[in-house]
């Protein structure tokens, strides 16, 4: 008997801003086909969604955050801040949530329950990493995956340090090949 198993995918922050806007990378734009590909497979075998977005105000160069990154990205109702690309279709199929910061404290809540997780998105070292250790410390059982070619940022030795970061936490890291 095959037992299937609840599966959650979790696009983190795939944001105007973050592909072609004011933190954009090409790296972060290489990886939308990976993305959409991997909704279509959640979609398709029954698997729930949900995306994160980054969404920040007017007090933004005010917080910690605004003074460790101090350049205006995903302010709430901008063109920067909506989705990006294809990816922005999917919206009304998923559960949608913001998030002030890198990590969104209250993800793992929503994912209670589920027996593999998987992420993907921008940017690897930061909020993809941010989330996935959240996740992984709270449901500490639940199968947490990340696919190398799935995450991106613009420095690709701080994208292989945060997926090594990753693997030493227990998260599973899926290489291409």
């Amino acid at each position: 008997m095959h037992i299937i198993m609840r599966h959650a995918l979790v696009v983190i922050d795939y944001q105007n801003d973050f592909v072609s806007g004011s933190l954009g990378s090409v790296a972060a734009a290489l990886i939308e086909e990976s993305i959409v590909e991997r909704i279509d497979c959640c979609l398709a075998s029954g698997g729930r969604l949900f995306f994160t977005m980054d969404a920040h105000g007017e007090e933004y160069p005010d917080t910690e955050e605004g003074r460790l990154i101090p350049v205006a990205h995903c302010v709430r109702g901008s063109p920067g801040w909506e989705l990006y690309g294809r990816v922005s279709g999917y919206s009304d199929k998923g559960t949608v949530v913001e998030k002030e910061t890198f990590g969104y404290a209250s993800l793992p809540v929503l994912l209670r329950g589920f027996e593999e997780i998987e992420l993907c998105g921008v940017a690897t070292n930061i909020c993809v990493l941010a989330n996935a250790v959240l996740i992984k410390a709270a449901l500490p059982e639940s199968r947490v995956t990340v696919r190398e070619w799935c995450v991106a940022i613009y420095d690709q030795d701080l994208h292989a340090k945060a997926l090594d970061i990753m693997a030493a936490l227990g998260i599973r890291i899926v290489k291409r090949g």
